[in-house]
């Protein structure tokens, strides 16, 4: 800025005084003025610079490197005569000797030695004035002379004149002196602020080093920590349904944590390690304990209330209410044995009261069912035995006709495949009449399809915490009067009837029963069933034994005597009406024995019967007088027998079988 105001006090160039007389004229730069740095002061490489206070000319070259400045192509430098230089008039005659000789080589030795290169390349060097005349080479058209602005020294009228200027120039200076101190107290600043910032990132970087070691030291500790802590910690939410939540799925999965938590603080205490959190938690953990054994209590025994409800199906709350929460009972039982020891003898007192009830009802309902009764009459030795009907435990009265000795379809209640027992609405509705082994199959059906599904409740909800043994027990005790119930019914109906056909019908729904109940792995109903089958063996033989006494009553009946020839003629070789009942008889038990195994007495009772009927029909052939018509009368007859169980299968059939084939056999050729 103030160079800019020094340009217009510059002196004209064509005005500068000639040079003084006592320096030879060279082909270089003039020296300097006063006013410029001394050529000591010069740094080595760079030519001596004009006047700092040039004014006229922008585009002189002293500032620049050496080997940056070159007029009109010569190599020459500027620089100062050193002090034991030759003589000027010397060396100016050596150049105008030499002439127009070429002195880039010279130029050469300038850009290498400096400021005394020309005399160090000698006075035999070659100088390029390229066809110019010394004169040509000094005037001012020449190229090898270069305008130069001489500043000389102002007079005290110039200076008077340029004082304001100068004072103007000083003013400038002042500001922008006083700018300079403005941005060295700015920059001053920043820098101070730069410090700080610098403090406070090396604080930052100190705090975030402590930070990461403590992070990475509470990761180790919570490592080391968290499992521990994880094991014996229970969550807030998990309190939280305990104590107030309703109990539902997420009730047990809140209790299920808590007794891990249980089992982990169990295990760290039994560890003998001094660790205080489990002392500090292990009361809080016993309340709580507390707190769901409480809640539980109240949940089974208001379950346990619904069982006594008036026409409630007990299976519903089984499967809904105990089933879906069997884990509160293990925990009760864990946790409080004698608590849990009560709630399961109140729920067996309950559910055996809830079966007797509904089986008590059951059978009365099966009661109101007609039941054809076969008494004594109703055996094979005798021709016109009466037949009656009556309601079980009720007042015999005249009923339908019925065949004590046809099995007819009976035998389909055994073949069904409907497996359901009939409902109490369905007996008491019903007006027909059946046989014994109707309401034996349905209350027994009843009892067995009860008893399967209250021993799977029982295993189920009490196990593991209890073993099968104690179930079975339990099951024992809800079961007995209804056990007695049941058999109390197969007295009533079995203990005056002589259907030996409907005996061992219930003889074989009860072996079905039997085999269902190995099929479904409840052995705790094998008892009721061997009782039953105790029941029902000694009946169907009792009656069998009727059987064979009345075949003998009429075999002891027939005349010895000889028959006169009227009545003789009079008797018919035709089968006698005991053959034909005798085979329907065996036709049905045989029927009823296809799978009967060795140790059944049916094979006893059927021997000992038709040993009666052979001999019955052995007496009644010897009042024939005519021994081919005795024969043929023996034949017709076993081959009846024989006709009516020919198409039975089962080894007890093929054994009567093959005995009535021989009897016929012997008496074929008559």
């Amino acid at each position: 800025m103030w160079l800019d105001r020094l340009s217009g006090h510059s002196t004209p160039a064509n005005g500068s005084p000639p040079p003084p007389s006592n320096r030879s004229y060279s082909p270089g730069p003039k020296r300097p003025s006063n006013l410029a740095p001394s050529a000591a002061a010069q740094r080595p490489g760079f030519t001596p610079r004009s006047s700092s206070l040039s004014l006229v000319s922008n585009d002189s070259t002293t500032s620049l490197l050496a080997s940056s400045r070159k007029t009109n192509g010569s190599a020459l430098k500027q620089g100062v005569s050193a002090v034991d230089a030759p003589d000027p008039v010397e060396v100016l005659e050596k150049i105008v000797a030499v002439g127009e000789k070429d002195i880039a080589g010279s130029a050469k030795e300038v850009a290498r030695h400096g400021n005394n290169a020309i005399f160090d390349c000698g006075i035999e060097a070659e100088l390029d004035f390229e066809g110019l005349s010394l004169r040509e080479i000094v005037s001012e058209s020449s190229p090898f002379v270069k305008e130069e602005h001489v500043h000389t020294t102002q007079s005290v009228e110039e200076f008077e004149r340029e004082k304001e200027k100068f004072e103007d120039l000083h003013r400038s200076i002042r500001a922008c002196d006083d700018v300079l101190a403005s941005v060295e107290t700015n920059l001053t600043s920043f820098q101070n602020d730069l410090a700080a910032v610098s403090t406070e990132i090396e604080t930052l970087q100190a705090r975030s080093s402590a930070l990461s070691i403590r992070l990475e030291n509470r990761k180790l500790v919570e490592n080391g920590l968290g499992p521990i802590v994880e094991e014996i910690s229970v969550s807030p939410a998990a309190v939280r349904k305990i104590v107030e939540g309703a109990i539902d799925e997420a009730w047990v999965r809140a209790l299920a944590e808590v007794e891990k938590r249980s089992k982990a603080m169990e295990t760290k205490s039994k560890e003998n390690r001094n660790i205080k959190g489990i002392g500090d938690l292990k009361p809080l953990l016993e309340n709580l304990i507390n707190k769901a054994l409480e809640r539980i209590r109240d949940f089974l025994v208001a379950q346990i209330k619904a069982l006594r409800s008036p026409n409630i199906n007990a299976q519903i709350i089984q499967q809904q209410h105990f089933i879906r929460y069997k884990d509160l009972y293990a925990f009760l039982h864990k946790h409080h044995p004698k608590l849990a020891e009560e709630i399961g003898q109140a729920y067996m007192n309950t559910m055996r009261w809830y079966f007797l009830n509904q089986f008590t009802r059951y059978q009365k309902a099966l009661e109101k069912i007609k039941v054809h009764v076969l008494d004594k009459h109703d055996v094979l030795g005798h021709d016109d035995g009466t037949r009656k009907s009556t309601i079980l435990s009720g007042p015999k009265n005249t009923g339908p006709p019925h065949d004590a000795f046809n099995l007819g379809r009976r035998i389909d209640l055994l073949r069904t495949s409907n497996q359901t027992a009939l409902s109490s609405f369905l007996a008491e509705e019903d007006k027909s009449t059946h046989y014994l082994e109707f309401p034996f199959r349905n209350f027994n059906l009843a009892l067995v399809d009860n008893a399967s599904a209250e021993y799977s409740f029982l295993t189920t909800f009490f196990s593991p915490a209890l073993s099968y043994a104690a179930i079975s027990r339990h099951f024992n005790y809800i079961f007995e009067p209804t056990f007695a119930l049941g058999h109390g019914l197969t007295k009533t109906l079995v203990n005056e009837t002589y259907d030996c056909l409907g005996l061992l019908l219930c003889v074989r729904l009860n072996q079905h029963l039997a085999f269902e109940l190995q099929r479904r792995k409840i052995p705790a109903v094998d008892g009721y069933i061997n009782g039953t089958s105790m029941l029902l063996w000694p009946r169907f033989q009792k009656v069998m034994d009727q059987h064979c006494e009345s075949v003998r009553t009429v075999t002891n009946g027939v005349p010895t005597r000889k028959q006169s020839a009227s009545e003789q003629a009079k008797q018919s070789a035709a089968p006698h009406f005991l053959t034909q009942r005798f085979g329907q008889f065996i036709q049905g038990i045989l029927a009823l024995s296809t799978e009967a195994g060795d140790d059944e007495p049916v094979s006893t009772s059927l021997s000992r019967l038709r040993s009666e009927i052979e001999s019955f029909l052995t007496k009644l052939s010897k009042t024939f007088g005519d021994s081919r018509k005795r024969e043929r009368f023996l034949y017709n007859n076993y081959s009846l027998i024989l006709t009516i169980i020919g198409d039975l299968e089962g080894k007890l059939s093929l054994e009567q079988q093959e005995h009535f084939g021989t009897l016929k056999a012997a008496f074929e050729g008559s």
